[in-house]
């Protein structure tokens, strides 16, 4: 009998869904070829670092009375990846300058304000399944845009940003395979929403399951298997036929044609 399978750690990871009105839309990032993801579109996000639970912050943020250390780090790495990929500064009360030439650090103290950690809004939380090479343990938040700011690419881990109207951003990710699989449901659970008000709403007021898809062999295929309770209205995604490779290297698996 060999050694029992023990499956890879999951990383901890934060990214946000950023969204604005008129219209409805959500920002999105393409990473750059040899990235994590390889050239995928995806929303702004990455690792927690260890600096992002440090006590550090607590001067520089707001919002944070009843959080947690992890929720609060989880929060600061959130809005530091916004800010790293797209320029995108979430303060509140902000007084002075910010711009991608500064450490998000710097950034912040510049700015005058602090972190609005009370604006960053709990959204999803995935897990990639056990048989994944690479896993991440995922918490998807939603904030509304800031004001005044203009996105900005930065060139080095996302090559390319997107504001897409959410029902595009939908279509797009139930035509193309290289959107992820939690990408293309949150997206499809955005798209539930009118604008960003009700999208940030239905966030706080809806309970928030933790997703680690199963993986399971079916005669036409494997699938993805989803707990109903997670509300995406799908409990099994299509992922390959049987015989044929899964297209790139998502560790969650995608598909295009999700199954009820």
């Amino acid at each position: 009998m060999g050694e029992p399978y023990v499956p890879v750690p999951a990383k901890l990871s934060a990214t946000v869904l950023i969204v604005r009105d008129d219209p409805f839309e959500v920002l999105m990032v393409r990473r750059r070829k040899g990235n994590v993801f390889n050239n995928a579109l995806v929303f702004p996000g990455g690792l927690a670092d260890p600096e992002d639970h440090h006590d550090d912050w607590l001067p520089l943020v707001s919002g944070a009375d009843d959080l947690d250390v992890q929720e609060r780090a989880l929060r600061i790495a959130a809005l530091r990846e916004t800010y790293e990929e797209t320029g995108l500064l979430i303060v509140g009360e902000q007084l002075g300058p910010c711009g991608p030439d500064l450490s998000f650090e710097d950034a912040v103290r510049a700015s005058g304000g602090k972190l609005a950690l009370d604006r960053v809004v709990r959204f999803a939380h995935w897990v990639t399944p056990e048989r994944g090479l690479k896993r991440f343990d995922t918490h998807f938040f939603i904030v509304r845009a800031p004001d005044g700011q203009d996105a900005a690419c930065d060139g080095r881990e996302a090559v390319a940003i997107e504001w897409l109207p959410v029902g595009d951003a939908v279509a797009r990710a139930e035509a193309d395979i290289s959107f992820m699989l939690p990408t293309r449901l949150n997206l499809r659970l955005l798209s539930y929403s009118a604008d960003a008000d009700s999208a940030i709403a239905a966030a706080e007021a809806r309970p928030h399951v933790r997703v680690m898809p199963t993986i399971e062999d079916r005669e036409d295929g494997m699938y993805s298997i989803l707990p109903e309770e997670a509300g995406y209205g799908v409990t099994a995604v299509f992922l390959r036929e049987v015989g044929v490779p899964i297209h790139g290297s998502d560790p969650a698996g995608r598909g295009p044609k999700p199954n009820n």
